[in-house]
């Protein structure tokens, strides 16, 4: 059974194209915007790759203040 995951805000491409081929999944347009579709698992595991990337980014922004 596939699920769904929208994509927050602000997410760099090179992450959505890592998650996508490492994980297996499908970036797909909803009525809300883009959303990433697969396995739960699979979701999950890009999911937690997603936040460490983002903020990894908003640690160097507020570095550079």
């Amino acid at each position: 059974m596939k699920y769904e995951m929208r994509i927050p805000p602000g997410v760099p491409g090179q992450v959505l194209a890592t998650v996508m081929e490492e994980y297996n999944l499908e970036i797909m347009q909803s009525e809300d915007g883009p959303i990433l579709q697969g396995e739960k698992e699979n979701l999950e595991n890009a999911q937690d790759v997603i936040i460490k990337a983002l903020n990894e980014r908003i640690q160097e922004l507020e570095g550079k203040k």
